[in-house]
């Protein structure tokens, strides 16, 4: 039965506060400046329906020429939606591509997907994983822009127990949890067009591979080997089983896929109760009834094995041109619920890599490599984020902002603070980032950066429902509503135009919602808006961004939202007021997920849990009661997937 007066399994922590630091918020710096800023009104949507939400147009931006970019974008801004389907403009058509339990394509070894997912959890380690989140596109050659030929990596965030199994999560063993440990991670498909110019899935590839939360993989930098990090099946610490709740992504210049570890303590427990103050920062509790792993794989609960949740909660680099390599999780990056790891090249060749900690009042780092980037050496390349600096930002209440070193040694970071050396630095990167300063945010999402704009970068906040309540945080000038609903995104330049430099300038980029059209003053008794929560981010080679949103299910369409519709994708011009709906997903989705081709005549997107119902675990008896999509009712399931999105003409993606 589905459990009720639950949150959905995707949002299981949202109300959780775990940072309990006297750090700044950035509700606190944005009141404080908020008046100084620019506000331009953007136009009614054609269909009447919804305002526009209003830009802040950054202070970093206001002198800066836009060359090479387009000057608008070549489609009809659609209606928000309800309907069970995807929508997007005319003249482009969405099919979809690869979903839920299709066969990744290995030889000799394609399982087809059972109709009430009666697959074995030897067959969904051979299939498409749930709940499909980032990607990314890797050209067939190798270092080629081919715009015909590739591999997709594929994140597979979370399970959902009432559709994974035909019981549901009736009749528990240590059977069903493998199978849900095989429905995580990641996968590596091969992709190609057709005689007919038609993107298909090729199997059986050469390419063809699954990670999952059982796969061998190797750690690296500081923490590898660590006594925190070595458990009873590995006393080396170094080769954790698997990697899951993969969310965002990452893909480095010289051809491998990052993926991110975000919300991993769902999957433990410490039935004791008596939890350490690691536990508790990092929101593992003494019950959990909906993944239910810890009640029959004794490694998931931590009175068994205290340090296996050390060795979750990091960045995962991937070679998908290679099925036999072995991924890495680089604790350089640190341990947090990380969303996105994206990455830059600093002036002086170092390798930049942007991540968020996905949870509210949480923070935003980056790393900066030891060694430099050799664009003609991949073999050392592949070594490059095993070694570097990890910072953290603080930003100022004068729209100035410090990258911080989370360094050992350098005060507070001390042993008599509870660090003992650098990998504990890293293995406690939270309570480190505490001690430093840095600054509160409302959930830190996917960080993308402009490619016509040297340093310039994005962050979506999707929201913080707890800023200013009695006994949270309250506001500061880079998270400044409070019960901030909608969420907002932000901007920042890095000083000199360099990713390498530690200070930078910053401002919103925009606020969720709507603006009261009588003041400048940011309210939330808001009946219609035109998009909140916003998720997925990411700019394509022409300089457009592109904006994924996850409300979810339980709120949408209600209070607030009501008229909203379904989770949506739109993009946005900077430094113009364009801004348009491209597509409303199905019921009950996350729209998630971006990737294009060279030519950007084929953009890539997932579908994320269709039919979520908002209560908790699916009812495996009524599996269908919010979404039936992308089958109809042929499969008895939703199925997240990904979807190839083209313009009918052959034409550029928003062209």
């Amino acid at each position: 039965m589905p459990l009720k007066n639950r949150k959905s399994l995707k949002h299981l922590n949202q109300d959780l506060i775990l940072n309990n630091s006297d750090n700044p918020n950035i509700k606190d710096i944005i009141q404080k400046n908020i008046s100084r800023r620019h506000f331009l009104q953007a136009t009614t949507l054609a269909s009447g329906l919804s305002l526009l939400p209003r830009f802040i147009f950054s202070k970093t931006l206001d002198n800066v020429q836009y060359m090479d970019r387009p000057k608008s974008l070549g489609f009809k801004s659609i209606p928000p939606a309800v309907e069970d389907t995807v929508n997007v403009p005319n003249g482009y058509t969405a099919k979809v591509l690869y979903s839920w339990g299709d066969p990744v394509g290995i030889k000799n070894q394609s399982p087809q997907f059972k109709k009430n997912a009666a697959n074995s959890a030897r067959e969904q380690a051979l299939q498409a994983g749930m709940h499909h989140d980032g990607m990314d596109y890797f050209s067939l050659p190798m270092n080629t822009q081919s715009d015909s030929h590739a591999l997709l990596a594929i994140n597979h965030e979370y399970c959902d127990n009432g559709l994974l199994f035909p019981d549901g999560d009736n009749n528990w063993s240590l059977n069903k949890a493998k199978k849900a440990q095989n429905a995580l991670g990641v996968s590596i498909i091969e992709i190609k067009k057709n005689s007919h110019q038609r993107w298909e899935v090729v199997r059986p590839s050469q390419y063809a591979r699954r990670i999952t939360a059982q796969t061998p993989v190797l750690l690296t930098g500081p923490a590898a080997g660590h006594r925190l990090m070595q458990t009873k099946q590995d006393n080396s610490g170094r080769m954790v089983l698997g990697t899951m709740q993969n969310c965002s992504n990452g893909k480095t210049p010289w051809g491998t896929y990052l993926t991110c570890e975000e919300n991993w303590s769902d999957m433990f427990t410490n039935k004791t109760g008596r939890l350490s103050e690691l536990e508790k920062r990092y929101g593992i509790k003494k019950k959990e009834k909906t993944y239910r792993w810890s009640e029959v794989d004794p490694r998931f609960e931590t009175s068994n094995e205290p340090n296996e949740p050390n060795r979750f909660g990091w960045v995962v680099e991937i070679d998908p041109y290679n099925p036999n390599s072995t991924p890495k999780k680089h604790t350089a990056l640190g341990r947090i619920k990380h969303e996105s790891a994206t990455v830059d090249i600093g002036n002086s060749q170092k390798v930049v890599v942007y991540t968020g900690d996905d949870e509210k009042f949480e923070y935003i780092y980056k790393l900066i490599s030891k060694n430099n980037y050799q664009p003609q050496n991949r073999a050392a390349n592949l070594k490059l984020l095993e070694e570097g600096t990890l910072y953290v930002a603080k930003f100022n209440d004068d729209n100035t902002g410090e990258w911080i070193p989370l360094v050992f040694g350098k005060s507070p970071l001390t042993p008599e603070n509870g660090f003992k050396n650098q990998a504990e630095v890293l293995i406690k990167t939270r309570l480190a980032a505490d001690k430093v300063g840095a600054t509160k945010m409302d959930r830190p999402e996917w960080i993308a950066i402009d490619p016509k704009i040297r340093g310039s970068v994005y962050c979506t906040l999707t929201n913080n429902v707890l800023r200013g309540e009695q006994n949270k945080a309250g506001t500061d000038a880079a998270n400044p509503r409070n019960n901030n609903i909608f969420g907002h995104i932000m901007h920042w330049q890095e000083d000199k135009h360099n990713p390498e430099s530690l200070s930078f300038t910053w401002d919103i980029f925009a606020m969720g919602g709507l603006l009261n059209s009588t003041n400048t003053n940011w309210t939330t008794d808001i009946e219609t808006v035109s998009f909140g929560s916003p998720d997925g981010l990411k700019f394509d080679h022409r300089g457009v961004m592109w904006v994924q949103t996850d409300v979810s299910t339980e709120i949408l369409n209600q209070g607030p939202y009501n008229g909203v519709g379904n989770n949506q994708m739109f993009a946005v011009i900077p430094g113009s007021k364009e801004f348009k709906r491209f597509l409303t997903g199905p019921c009950g989705c996350e729209v998630t997920g971006i990737a294009f081709s060279p030519d950007n005549k084929a953009m890539f997107v997932n579908i994320q849990h269709p039919g979520e119902t908002g209560e908790g675990i699916s009812d495996p008896k009524a599996p269908r009661a919010v979404s039936s999509w992308p089958d109809a009712k042929t499969t008895g399931r939703p199925r997240s997937s990904t979807l190839i999105i083209t313009k009918d003409d052959g034409g550029v993606i928003g062209s």
